[in-house]
């Protein structure tokens, strides 16, 4: 005999007196403390079951509620009863009600007994200490905590305030160093009854009592003071989360488990059968004798947590969505948006599909629907050209586009007549490549036949929007890959833009651009801009448009080579 067991018991008391039955089997003792929050009545039904067993004992019940003193005092008086009736035990391994052995208990007490000196307990100081969670650190040592972190917060921070603001902080009791990590531990005999029964106890439990969650540096920063021989990990696998919550296994984690060659594990789902009825077994089920290595599963946790907290690109989970700025990419692959082009150029979407091989909508973002490639009602993932449903949330519907279309590069027209709400998810995107010909959405008013007072007062708004919008993709802000031309400079040399565009985008057949797509007839559009300047309108964005100008609708004949000798 020379492990015993202490445990602490809330919950699934089933289970547990399922483990510490496994527990004596195998020839350890086990010391049971049930939190006092148990019924008594619960407490005596779990008390008589395991009542015929004479290697079990009950301590004094304390309440134990998470980040208070209860639970310390609950693991003394198992310790207590443990070294008081088993004078044969050389090892107390500390567990929950929650816990469950991975291999047979024989390794563990094989394992121990080849170290029959050596104390089992995660013990760091505090500036070594990289998962503590709550913004308390040194402070926890310093401050007083005499107000439950779970059913008094309010209380709580308020006195945490209070004792900043006048700075009444505590000091640690000579000779402590500050030390913290898991409360799963396994001490020797020789350093637990020395931390029990040394003179200054009581002034040890004094200063702790207010420390917040001690069980997490009681005995981490006391063995400091009587171990010879210290290593610095516990023997019992528990996992936590981003927020510090534990992990817990299920039936699907049988083979994690397994793989982690771990004696213990925590925290159990009540129930997961599978676990219980495969771990519980004989000496005949062993695992392979192996140092205990929970590293070996430590980069799954990693990706589960990264998963969990920063999700694949450009994907919106509910865990980040009512939360700004936690996406991982506004979107999940490129895209190209295109301003003013389907406006100077005639039959510009199927001219792009044909060029580029890619997916090109019309106006997505237009007052009366979302204009989908081929006049589609519906696209990828259900997603409607109703634009009541897509103006509810705008961000939501173009992420969505992108993400039920990836593999896909998708291209779209926008403008100042269309829903501006998106103009900053676009232009801090840095999956988007946004092209813009500045003024190009007066051709379609130049080519209109309504008055020209309503010409005037509908183009002096479109310009006042559109300036707004250059000026969201121009901020600092902006990550999107953006490219500005006004009118007058595109139409001059369209060839040179469109081949950088084409470019970017990646093309079906990699060549150059023969000839450009046909450009609407331009004839007298100058007179048109110099006639909103009459009436009091200064058409800026378009750049400087002569009133009579010749238009090139094609590139110019490229020059004859010459020879130079």
């Amino acid at each position: 005999m020379s492990v015993g067991i202490v445990m602490l018991v809330h919950t699934a008391l089933n289970r547990a007196e399922q483990v510490a039955r496994h527990w004596t089997a195998a020839g350890c003792p086990v010391v049971i403390h049930v939190d006092s929050n148990v019924p008594r009545k619960v407490f005596r039904a779990f008390q008589s079951a395991l009542a015929d067993n004479d290697q079990v004992r009950f301590c004094r019940r304390h309440r134990c509620e998470w980040g208070t003193w209860g639970i310390v005092a609950a693991s003394q008086s198992g310790a207590e009863m443990m070294l008081a009736d088993f004078p044969d035990v050389r090892h107390v391994y500390l567990a929950s009600g929650s816990c469950l052995p991975l291999r047979p208990v024989q390794e563990l007490v094989d394992y121990l007994a080849d170290r029959p000196l050596t104390d089992f307990i995660e013990s760091a100081t505090t500036a070594d200490v990289p998962w503590t969670v709550g913004g308390l650190d040194e402070e926890r040592f310093t401050l007083r905590f005499p107000f439950s972190w779970k059913k008094n917060r309010f209380l709580f921070d308020r006195y945490v305030e209070f004792q900043r603001r006048f700075r009444l902080y505590r000091r640690m009791p000579a000779g402590l160093v500050p030390h913290m990590g898991s409360q799963w531990w396994c001490l020797t005999r020789r350093t637990l009854s020395a931390i029990l029964e040394d003179p200054d106890r009581q002034m040890f439990d004094t200063y702790f009592r207010q420390v917040w969650i001690p069980d997490e540096s009681y005995f981490q920063t006391l063995v400091r003071l009587y171990s010879s021989n210290i290593e610095s990990r516990s023997l019992t696998l528990s996992k936590f989360d981003f927020q510090g919550k534990p992990h817990i296994f299920y039936d699907d984690h049988l083979q994690l488990l397994r793989r982690s060659d771990c004696f213990v594990a925590r925290k159990i789902w009540p129930w997961a059968d599978r676990l219980y009825k495969a771990f519980l077994t004989d000496g005949s089920a062993a695992m392979k004798r192996t140092e205990p290595n929970p590293g070996k599963i430590d980069r799954i946790f990693a990706k589960a947590v990264e998963r969990r907290t920063r999700g694949r690109p450009g994907l919106y989970m509910q865990s980040r969505f009512p939360n700004q700025d936690w996406e991982n990419g506004l979107t999940s692959s490129p895209y190209s948006v295109f301003e003013g082009f389907s406006e100077l150029f005639e039959d510009f979407e199927p001219w792009l599909t044909k060029i580029t091989g890619t997916r090109v909508h019309g106006h997505l973002f237009a007052d009366a629907r979302a204009e989908f490639s081929g006049g589609a009602h519906l696209i990828n993932g259900a997603l409607s050209d109703n634009a009541i449903c897509r103006d509810n949330d705008p961000k939501a519907f173009f992420t969505s586009l992108i993400w039920n279309t990836r593999g896909e590069r998708q291209c779209f027209q926008f403008g100042p007549h269309d829903n501006q709400a998106i103009e900053w998810t676009l232009a801090k995107d840095p999956n988007a490549q946004i092209s813009v010909i500045s003024g190009a959405w007066a051709v379609p008013l130049f080519r209109s036949n309504k008055n020209f007072s309503v010409l005037r007062k509908e183009a002096a708004a479109l310009q006042k929007i559109e300036a707004a919008h250059l000026d969201v993709l121009r901020s600092t802000w902006a990550k999107a890959r953006v490219r500005i031309w006004t009118m007058a400079e595109f139409i001059e040399s369209p060839m040179e833009p469109l081949q950088t565009i084409i470019d970017e985008i990646g093309t079906v057949s990699p060549r150059r651009l023969a000839e450009a797509p046909r450009m609407v007839d331009l004839e007298g559009f100058g007179r048109f801009l110099q006639n909103l300047k009459n009436q009091g309108m200064h058409p800026y964005l378009m750049g400087d448009f002569p009133v009579e100008t010749e238009v090139r609708h094609a590139p110019k004949p490229p020059r004859k080579p010459y020879l130079v000798q």
